[in-house]
């Protein structure tokens, strides 16, 4: 099977954490493709649509910021998904510029840094970040799996 329903179903049984993607602007995007790719430097990277207008504000400020969001947070996650401007997005959220960069209060991790790098990546561009700053309140994550947004189990020790 090689057609994009039947990735899309495999590639879902992959959960994930679900993260918002900002430049200044302010702009900003869902998206659950993020990971950590090297500790010397310390570097981040996020994946990003190639027809995003949150790629083209990270292109034109070359700086972004990553806000982790919590299990209470599903209600930003859609949002940022949706096609509305940035200008709705943010209005509908708080948020505080920080590091140069917009980022998402209430978040359990965030990071910050200049671009360090653009790839291509198929339909997608892959925006590796120099980080510079970073913090983690804590909290609990808001998971993706299978396309629904979920919590850990209460009792899981995490």
């Amino acid at each position: 099977m090689t057609d994009v329903a039947g990735f899309r179903e495999a590639i879902g049984h992959f959960a994930t954490g679900l993260a918002i993607v900002t430049a200044p602007g302010p702009a900003g995007a869902t998206t659950n493709a993020v990971t950590s790719l090297s500790l010397d430097p310390l570097l981040v990277l996020a994946c990003l649509d190639r027809g995003s207008r949150t790629l083209d504000a990270i292109r034109a400020s070359g700086r972004a910021g990553i806000s982790v969001l919590a299990a209470e947070q599903e209600d930003v996650a859609r949002g940022f998904a949706s096609k509305a401007s940035h200008a709705e997005k943010f209005a509908t959220v708080s948020h505080r510029d920080d590091h140069g960069v917009p980022l998402i209060d209430g978040a359990i991790a965030w990071l910050a840094g200049p671009v360090h790098q653009l790839m291509p990546g198929g339909d997608h561009e892959i925006v590796v970040i120099a980080v510079e700053a970073y913090g983690a309140p804590g909290g609990e994550p808001l998971l993706f799996h299978r396309g629904a947004y979920g919590a850990l189990p209460a009792d899981s020790g995490a």
